[in-house]
C-alpha cells in the first residue's frame, strides 16, 4: 500500500501564533505530499514497496543503489514529517511530567537543559536538518540530522524533532531561527512524546 499524507491532529491555524497557519498548509499539503509522492515513486515495482517507512529507512543499504539517495530523502521526509505534526499540540507548552521528566532530569539535568541543547544543535545545523531528542537504545540523548535523514537510520527511536528546514518557518520568522525554536515549545505535545519514550524504553 502506498505511503500517503496523515491528516493533521489539528485545524491549520491551531498552533497560531506561534506557528502561522500557512506555513502549516504550505508544510503539509505541500512539502509532505511531495516527499510521499517521490517515495512511493522510487519504491515502486521494488520488494520494499509498501512496507514500513521505517522499515524501509533501517533497510536503506539494501537497496537498489540507484534508488538510495531518493528514498533516503523522501521516505525520510515522510517519516520525519509524521511524527512532527503528531509531536505539536495547541494544548502544547509546559513541561513533561512522569517517567520521561525524570529520565529528561537524570541526563539533562532539567527540562530546560534539554531545550537549551535541542535548540543550540538546531541553531548550530548547518543548512536544512532537523534536532532531535532520541532514545539511543541505552537511554536519552540530543542529535541533529543533515536534510531529511532520520535518526531510525542511525538506530536510534526519535521522540521529538524539530524541523529546522527553511519552509518550517521562513514565512513567520524570516532568518530568525533561534527565535522559531524558542517558540516550537509552546506547541510541544508532551504526552505524545511521553508515549513514544515508554514504549521505546519499555
Amino acid at each position: 500500500m502506498p505511503y500517503t499524507v496523515p491528516d493533521l491532529p489539528y485545524d491549520y491555524d491551531a498552533l497560531e501564533p506561534h506557528i502561522d497557519e500557512q506555513t502549516m498548509r504550505i508544510h503539509h499539503d505541500k512539502h509532505h505530499q511531495a516527499y510521499v509522492d517521490n517515495a512511493n515513486a522510487a519504491l515502486a515495482g521494488t520488494e520494499w514497496e509498501g512496507r514500513p517507512v521505517e522499515q524501509v529507512l533501517v533497510e536503506l543499504d539494501l537497496l537498489p543503489e540507484d534508488k538510495q539517495t531518493a528514498v533516503r530523502n523522501n521516505a525520510g521526509g515522510h517519516a520525519n514529517h509524521t511524527l512532527f505534526w503528531e509531536i505539536m499540540s495547541p494544548d502544547g507548552g509546559g513541561a513533561p511530567e512522569g517517567a520521561l521528566a525524570e529520565a529528561i532530569a537524570d541526563v539533562f539535568g532539567s527540562a530546560d537543559a534539554l531545550r537549551e541543547q535541542v535548540n543550540d544543535a538546531g541553531v548550530k545545523r548547518f543548512g536544512s536538518g532537523w534536532t532531535w531528542l532520541v532514545w539511543d537504545g541505552t537511554g536519552l540523548s540530543v542529535v541533529s540530522t543533515p536534510n531529511q535523514d532520520s535518526p531510525i537510520m542511525d538506530g536510534d527511536t526519535p521522540l521529538l524533532g524539530i524541523d529546522v528546514w527553511e519552509h518550517a518557518y521562513y514565512l513567520n520568522y524570516q532568518n530568525r531561527r533561534p527565535d522559531y525554536l524558542g517558540a516550537w515549545w509552546n506547541v510541544v505535545n508532551w504526552p505524545e512524546v511521553a508515549r513514544r519514550y515508554e514504549a521505546a524504553s519499555g
